[in-house]
């Protein structure tokens, strides 16, 4: 019989005993602690964990119930997830379609656990002739300056309808509002091709050109109110030289996107991702 696998993700004041109260309680469930990770972070006081465990017959709803004592004892911010949950995931893109196309092959190989509960596009469908979409809803919502606000309403009732768990803006060129900032925070993750904090905004890849740069990178991180100031989870960089061409550090720079962003969501898929304050905390795979 295979065991039912567990994983809790959390964090708190750092105090002495965390570790010692969360094992003994999963311990006193008669469950097998499979993987643990920790970081105290001195610099803000505060301690993380993700942990793995396992039973042949312990249902989420007893640990939950075993650990809701002990995890408001420590108040601590914390999720327990059955491993066999697949998030709901809500995709938005625009006219370039290589994060898209990279995001679903990743899922339909079994590569990112998740469900795609739908596709969301200032652009219509016929821009994605090349993407497999098969029978994912797939909502066209154009934009305008003048109607953003009902466009961004249009968002947040798809995301409430589905019950999308995470919002992935695969190179979705908008700039959310603050309102629809505020309301994703820690649940957003988008791509900025550029290795923040430089070469922000527009056209990052010929800023870099412009400057001479040795390297070129793509950064995922958490969206906030603040233009690409979200805490970062993800980044990669590629080596090019005076010879590349602001079309070449484009076409490089899309390959860089599609891993950075695909890590990005599957360290968040898997429960190894923490904010803490304008940074974050990954746990390794």
């Amino acid at each position: 019989m295979d065991s039912n696998r567990f994983i809790i993700a959390a964090h708190c004041v750092n105090r002495p005993g965390i570790v010692s109260a969360v094992s003994t309680a999963i311990f006193g469930l008669g469950c097998n602690i499979l993987d643990s990770q920790q970081f105290d972070d001195t610099e803000s006081g505060r301690f993380f964990v993700r942990m793995v465990f396992n039973h042949d017959t312990v249902t989420l709803d007893e640990v939950r119930a075993v650990l809701e004592p002990v995890m408001s004892e420590l108040d601590m911010e914390w999720t327990l997830r059955d491993r066999e949950h697949r998030r709901k995931v809500l995709l938005l893109a625009s006219r370039f379609d290589h994060c898209l196309g990279d995001l679903l092959y990743r899922w339909r190989s079994g590569d990112l656990e998740m469900d795609v509960v739908g596709i969301i596009s200032n652009y219509p469908r016929d821009t994605y002739k090349q993407i497999t979409m098969g029978d994912i809803p797939f909502h066209h919502l154009p934009i305008t300056k003048e109607t953003k606000p009902q466009q961004e309403q249009q968002i947040t009732d798809l995301i409430e309808e589905t019950g999308a768990e995470l919002v992935v803006l695969a190179r979705y060129m908008q700039i959310l509002s603050d309102q629809m900032s505020r309301s994703l925070s820690g649940k957003c993750i988008n791509i900025h091709h550029s290795f923040l904090p430089g070469f922000k905004g527009a056209r990052p890849y010929h800023q870099a050109h412009e400057r001479g740069v040795k390297l070129i990178g793509a950064t995922a991180h958490f969206v906030t109110g603040d233009l690409d100031e979200g805490p970062i989870i993800e980044q990669d960089v590629e080596r090019i030289s005076h010879r590349d061409t602001p079309e070449g550090l484009v076409r490089k720079g899309r390959d860089i996107e599609r891993r950075v962003l695909a890590r990005a969501v599957r360290y968040y898929l898997q429960d190894r991702v923490f904010m803490n304050g304008n940074k974050t905390v990954v746990f390794p795979e």
